[in-house]
């Protein structure tokens, strides 16, 4: 589609309401052609314009010396095509601004060229990131994404699944909310043919792709770390129990203990049904921990809401971090190390997680009656240690 732009006579004046009219005429030597150009009675003739060329996979195949159909699978991420052609092809379209036109796409594959996202909530640093990764492909592969938030509610999720199903995207990519034990819409949906994957928050007992962080080493690796601190009554603030990461990193904490001869004390372990989203349940929480007979000692926090809350609330008590209870977050919070203290913290790779995820989508979306092995993805997970978890000399 051609965008124009005229130049007006330096005379002419008119206001917001005035009224023009352009008349256009197509011929065989010009695309577009302005024969006259009227604005209240002045008539303005032989304006200038320019058109913003668009490019097409003719345009690149020309330039590569490629056939059209190469190209077309390769900005499709086939796999008929070898990894150095798709590179070159994906690299030129970058270079050349080239993007695919949905809605022919649309017409000819009988597709929305849309992809479903259901997450618990935008604001959290993690899935904002995973998303950032999810739209870098998708865009790239000529599809847009829709994002609905369940905000942790089992109703919520089901009401935007039924509603993106009915807005017939190509896919979904779902990251579970903290009510979600019941997974029959999802399941319905995929026995009618809906590919589905689902990220960070997995059901155990369901076939298809899945991309998560390595929740159990990550743990591990932040109770290990206040361990080697000197910090002996490490509590743990989670997620609902039911959930995929609050079980992996539930163990990774309580084999970190074990490995170095510390007994678990239930006690210790809190958990928290709406993930951090209730802020009374997340005091009442720490409350606990605080006003234990034997005070833990530090804090291993398991996601970005729950971790600042506890922070907050350790120095609303008129206790120091980490003098008093030291604290690390399994969060990817980007101003973790603007917090006083500096918050020690276990973060995941969101963005490639994000990428990951939609790359399997699409190629379910793309290849429908393939044989697949569906595959679980565990991608690593980095500690990086600040103030708030180094034991004061």
């Amino acid at each position: 589609m051609q965008s124009l732009s005229v130049t007006l006579p330096k005379r002419a004046v008119f206001t917001f309401k005035d009224f023009f009219l352009v008349t256009l005429q197509k011929s065989v030597s010009s695309p577009l052609q302005i024969i006259s150009f009227t604005i209240r009675g002045i008539n303005c003739t032989k304006p200038t314009f320019r058109t913003v060329e668009v490019i097409t996979i003719k345009d690149i195949a020309k330039a590569l010396n490629l056939s059209t159909s190469t190209v077309s699978r390769a900005l499709r991420g086939s796999y008929e095509i070898n990894p150095e052609t798709k590179r070159l092809v994906m690299e030129y379209a970058e270079r050349m601004n080239y993007r695919p036109n949905p809605i022919a796409l649309s017409l000819k594959e009988n597709r929305s060229r849309s992809i479903g996202i259901i997450i618990p909530e935008i604001a959290n640093n993690f899935f904002s990131q995973a998303i950032n990764g999810m739209e870098s492909i998708a865009y790239n592969r000529g599809y847009h994404v829709v994002i609905s938030q369940n905000h942790e509610s089992y109703e919520r999720e089901l009401v935007n699944t039924q509603y993106l199903a009915q807005r017939r995207v190509d896919g979904l990519i779902v990251s579970l909310s903290g009510e979600s034990n019941d997974l029959e819409h999802f399941k319905e949906l995929q026995t009618k043919g809906m590919p589905i994957v689902f990220f960070d928050r997995v059901p155990q007992d369901y076939i298809t792709h899945k991309v998560t962080a390595d929740n159990f080493v990550g743990a591990y690796e932040a109770t290990a770390h206040l361990i080697q601190q000197g910090y002996r009554r490490i509590a743990h603030l989670t997620s609902p129990s039911w959930l995929s990461i609050t079980y992996e990193r539930l163990e990774g904490y309580k084999k970190a203990l074990q490995n170095h001869g510390i007994p678990i004390e239930e006690s210790y372990i809190k958990y928290c049904s709406h993930g951090g989203m209730n802020p009374d349940e997340v005091e009442k929480a720490v409350l606990e921990l605080i006003h234990h007979p034997e005070r833990p000692d530090a804090i291993f926090s398991a996601g970005d809401r729950l971790t600042t809350s506890s922070m907050s609330l350790i120095k609303r008590e008129g206790l120091r971090i980490p003098e008093d209870i030291a604290i690390v977050g399994f969060t990817n919070l980007i101003s973790a190390h603007l917090l006083s203290p500096a918050l020690s913290a276990v973060t995941q790779p969101a963005y490639e997680m994000g990428q990951l995820a939609t790359e399997f989508l699409i190629d379910l979306i793309e290849r429908p009656k393939s044989t697949i092995r569906f595959e679980t993805k565990r991608l690593e997970t980095k500690l990086v240690i600040r103030e708030s978890s180094l034991k004061p000399a």
